[in-house]
């Protein structure tokens, strides 16, 4: 069985990497915050290590819309802080 989830980024150069029927994939995660960096061009060849808390769930789809999420929650907050709204003017 190939492995599925997010892993150690087994070229090194993010936290994790999302991987996909034993492939690494251009979806890579940093201090929680996901994005995409395409792996190199030489085929990966070794072993794919899991996360030091085990392989993480959800799929790329997930992952995806938790950058959309994360996105679109700053966005709003740049909003209310150009329009000067603070949460107190509620009363």
């Amino acid at each position: 069985m190939h492995e599925e989830g997010w892993h150690l980024d087994p070229f090194g150069n993010h936290e994790a990497r999302w991987i996909s029927d034993g492939t690494p994939t251009y979806l890579v995660r940093d201090a929680g915050v996901v994005s995409k960096d395409p792996p190199p061009d030489a085929p990966f060849e070794g072993v794919i290590q899991p996360l030091p808390d085990g392989p993480g769930l959800g799929g790329p789809q997930e992952a995806e819309s938790e950058t959309v999420r994360q996105r679109q929650g700053r966005d709003l907050t740049q909003y209310f802080d150009r329009i000067g709204w603070s949460g107190s003017n509620l009363t």
